[in-house]
């Protein structure tokens, strides 16, 4: 810690800065890799809106602060005997370190066009063909089962039709949602 106390007080400030925000920024970042962080923001202790509405993430949260402070202590420390006028060594820490949210906010962007709706919805099912699974009496005196592929797995289904029984194995095409689990198709 002597290194450290005879040092210019600008210089100081940067590494008493950088060092333990390197070390959070590492436990975020080991953290974030085995699922430990539940969360981006912290709870704030005053009453504010800060939940940021439907945005996938907020703006003032602990992870920026230590995102722009790593920004804004490495920069300091890097540059610090390149610039001599330290308004403009201070101007451009804080640039970087505006930087590295920004970086951080395209970073979870880009990984948020990688999430993909698998969950079922039976409206998705409308136009699609498929075939029939268990008979479907005519004139809707009964229900049959139909398997429909949908995002690369198959749905059995109950279905009706209007028309006349269509057999198992049989080709059909689906017209109308009529409930939760229950459709009307046509043979194809």
């Amino acid at each position: 810690m002597d290194a450290l106390n005879n040092l210019e007080p600008l210089l100081r400030v940067f590494w008493y800065l950088a060092i333990p925000i390197s070390f959070i920024f590492i436990i975020q970042t080991v953290m974030t890799f085995i699922g430990a962080d539940s969360g981006d923001g912290l709870d704030a202790d005053f009453d504010g809106d800060l939940d940021g509405g439907n945005a996938p993430f907020q703006l003032f949260s602990f992870r920026n602060l230590i995102n722009f402070l790593l920004g804004f202590s490495w920069t300091g420390i890097s540059f610090y005997g390149l610039i001599t006028n330290r308004a403009i060594l201070i101007i451009l820490s804080v640039v970087i370190g505006v930087a590295f949210i920004l970086i951080f906010f395209v970073i979870i962007k880009q990984i948020q066009k990688l999430a993909e709706d698998n969950s079922f919805k039976i409206t998705s099912l409308l136009h699609r063909s498929g075939s029939v699974y268990l008979r479907i009496p005519e004139k809707r005196s009964g229900t049959g089962k139909i398997q429909v592929s949908v995002n690369g797995s198959f749905k059995e289904v109950d279905a009706i039709t209007n028309d006349e029984q269509i057999a198992s194995g049989a080709t059909i095409k689906i017209v109308k949602i009529e409930s939760n689990n229950l459709v009307l198709v046509e043979k194809i």
